[in-house]
């Protein structure tokens, strides 16, 4: 096999969910029908790579020093919506039912690969949460042990400041969900978090 080739595959590798086998897909898709697309695809990522960084406010990925949703001045400043990953801030943005601020961890709390409180940006979301006109943060890690260590420790860090108010994303049954073919501990978790159904008065 060409070296090049070879180095175009074991570099397509480094992408999540993607083996050797389908690297070489990839790889041998671009060289034989998308050359034009391929080229187009390195000069995207080589300028994404050159250009992107952290927002100074909520340390998610942005070309610009303050991302367009920390300069978005029609927001709600008084919550703050602390995610793991930028992704996540995206499926709730898809929503289009939280207003508020975000903040990216870039990461959750994981002691087997080394992330610890010093590896996340703890001091530049304190820094945050010191705005006065924050009211409520929502704490949005994923229901994982990693996730919920993480919730927990910033859960210990913000108490501290009995002026916010605390609150973490609900967990259970899924809307259009059936009980029978859902996992044990969802369905705990969806016991443990059920609220009282209120009668309205008539």
């Amino acid at each position: 096999m060409s070296k090049l080739i070879n180095q175009l595959i074991h570099s397509l590798t480094v992408l999540p969910g993607v083996g050797k086998k389908t690297a070489a897909r990839m790889a041998y898709y671009l060289l034989e029908k998308e050359k034009h697309k391929g080229l187009n695809l390195s000069e995207t990522l080589k300028t994404c790579i050159e250009s992107i960084d952290h927002c100074r406010v909520c340390h998610n990925l942005t070309e610009l020093p303050i991302c367009e949703l920390c300069s978005n001045t029609t927001r709600d400043p008084s919550t703050l919506c602390i995610v793991e990953s930028p992704s996540d801030l995206i499926s709730i943005e898809q929503t289009r039912f939280f207003k508020g601020y975000y903040f990216v961890l870039m990461g959750r709390l994981s002691p087997l690969d080394n992330i610890t409180p010093k590896t996340l940006p703890i001091d530049l979301l304190l820094k945050r949460c010191q705005d006065s006109s924050i009211n409520e943060i929502i704490i949005a890690t994923n229901p994982t042990i990693e996730g919920e260590a993480t919730a927990q420790y910033l859960i210990d860090l913000l108490k501290q400041n009995p002026q916010l108010k605390l609150s973490r994303l609900a967990h259970g049954i899924p809307m259009g969900g059936e009980i029978e073919y859902l996992d044990t501990q969802t369905i705990a978790r969806a016991m443990e978090l059920r609220t009282q159904f209120e009668e309205e008065l008539i």
